[in-house]
């Protein structure tokens, strides 16, 4: 059966603390929270999401990833032995952040929940199916830059993590006027 996210829809709100519902701006007053089916665009249109792990010693490491939402779940990936693979056996807790660097305009977006291994080939199956539909070329070509990467996840020198949200944050961005959007799952 494969990893599934939370079957639930989350609770959103505005967090006005952090919004420009309290600065009188043009379009302030407007400011409502993004819906979490507009933050799942997001989600399966990034790229790059930088990835936040704790070490045993309780220091923080943060390194860029790809990964691929499917089923309500996000799936990266990482060698055994890199630290991050490291980190998350010590502790699974993790964040996934991904966005733009737009001072004015852009949406960010801050998933947080626990990753687990994924073993299961059938859902293994699947993560590699869902990223080669989203990153094309880049995993299917022999030039890709991530080329036989699906093969590294079947025969385990990657491991592949799953992480369904616990608690995410949008951060919107629309010609100056700013939401801060909490989901809690």
């Amino acid at each position: 059966m494969p990893m599934q996210g939370p079957t639930q829809q989350p609770t959103t709100e505005l967090d006005t603390r952090y919004s420009s519902a309290l600065n009188p701006r043009p379009g302030a007053a407007d400011v409502t929270a993004t819906e979490w089916a507009e933050a799942q665009r997001h989600l399966e249109a990034a790229e790059i999401f930088w990835v936040s792990t704790v070490r045993p010693d309780g220091r923080l490491h943060v390194t860029p990833v790809i990964a691929a939402w499917h089923d309500a779940v996000l799936y990266f990936s990482t060698g055994r032995g890199e630290q991050k693979a490291r980190n998350l056996a010590h502790d699974g807790h993790c964040a996934l952040t991904t966005g733009g660097n737009s001072l004015t305009n852009g949406f960010d977006l801050v998933v947080e929940g626990r990753a687990k291994p994924v073993a299961d080939p059938a859902v293994l199956e699947e993560v590699i199916a869902a990223y080669e539909a989203k990153y094309g070329p880049h995993i299917t070509s022999p030039e890709g830059t991530f080329h036989g990467m699906g093969d590294t996840f079947r025969n385990g020198e990657a491991v592949v993590f799953a992480v369904a949200p616990a608690t995410a944050y949008g951060f919107g961005r629309e010609d100056g006027v700013y939401s801060h959007t909490r989901y809690v799952f």
